[in-house]
């Protein structure tokens, strides 16, 4: 059955219309993970990326290009829609054509990335699996950087705007600035989830409005822009009603209207580190020490974050409705 499968034209075709019509009945399907363990070498990468609209991918994969270009490798990118279920069906059909992975952010669970990664060199970006390679950004220290800046300000009661219930970063993320709050006497909540996009940051609004603080802290930049939005839809305005703090820095921190105060990755070195370790991985390297490769995160601070005495307490209020949201205390731990 398996050679009707992988090796067509060895089987003639009245024998595999057969073989096809029984494996369908028993829901039988190759195994392509099995398949990618005795390919050559095809001097191709793939990138999977959890959204590709996200601009806080233009410049790893920027950089991840120009490290595969560096080392004569064509670079595979894949949309996985922030769906484990996609990913995995994208992982099947590539695994026996490149000879490396790098998984952005991805949404598998860390059982599901061990076993690719027993069959494939991978690295995983934005993320720690025990036992798999990986490369991320330094999150704690940004966190409390961003929380220093809020208190300095004058804010002592902050909101935790929550990314995907599925990410590493988003549990990291709210870890680092439950702890700073805690070190720096700081009454921190998390709300949430919501999808890490600008719509997302708009319901973030909307919910932060009917339990406001002075401040908040989005999952990222994108959350942070629709919450901005939503502020100003509602009446409101920022800096004055509330401080707003992103995380990432991509190209749009800059562009809108107040210019994003938020938290920067390296986002072009993510790219090249990702693709230079994993094809170090592919030549037959190994990690000396097992931990992640940790790249540094520094606050960018700009337009959106104001002291707190001119926090303005005129803004409307919104109009309430039964059966809301619950909203996370500070003592609610993170995923």
């Amino acid at each position: 059955m398996s050679r009707a499968f992988s090796r067509p034209g060895r089987v003639n075709a009245e024998t595999a219309a057969r073989i096809r019509s029984v494996a369908a009945e028993l829901g039988y399907r190759a195994n392509p993970q099995a398949r990618a363990l005795s390919t050559t070498k095809t001097s191709m990468i793939a990138l999977l990326l959890a959204d590709v609209a996200n601009p806080v991918f233009f410049e790893v994969v920027r950089g991840a290009e120009i490290a595969a270009a560096d080392a004569g490798y064509t670079m595979l990118l894949a949309d996985t829609q922030e769906s484990a279920g996609r990913e995995r069906e994208v992982l099947d059909r590539v695994l026996s054509t490149v000879d490396g992975i790098v998984l952005t952010s991805s949404r598998m669970s860390d059982s599901a990335i061990r076993q690719v990664a027993k069959v494939k060199p991978l690295i995983v970006l934005n993320r720690v699996v025990s036992g798999v390679p990986s490369v991320v950004t330094d999150i704690m220290p940004g966190m409390r950087r961003a929380a220093e800046h809020l208190g300095e300000l004058g804010h002592e009661y902050l909101t935790y705007l929550a990314g995907p219930e599925a990410s590493w970063a988003d549990g990291m993320r709210w870890r680092g600035l439950r702890e700073a709050g805690l070190e720096l006497e700081l009454r921190v909540r998390r709300v949430g989830p919501f999808p890490p996009t600008v719509n997302g940051g708009v319901q973030a609004a909307a919910r932060w409005s009917r339990h406001r603080t002075t401040a908040v802290v989005a999952y990222n930049d994108l959350m942070a822009i629709g919450f901005v939005r939503g502020i100003k839809a509602m009446g409101g305005d920022v800096p004055r009603d509330v401080s707003v703090i992103g995380f990432d820095n991509t190209s749009a921190a800059e562009l809108v209207t107040p210019a994003l105060t938020t938290i920067a990755s390296p986002l072009h070195s993510l790219g090249i580190t990702a693709v230079r370790h994993v094809l170090a991985i592919a030549g037959g390297a190994q990690s000396r020490t097992g931990e992640p490769v940790v790249l540094p995160t520094k606050l960018v601070v700009r337009e959106s974050t104001a002291p707190r005495e001119a926090f303005d307490r005129t803004m409307p209020e919104p109009q309430h409705h039964a059966g809301g949201p619950h909203v996370a205390g500070r003592a609610q731990r993170s995923r």
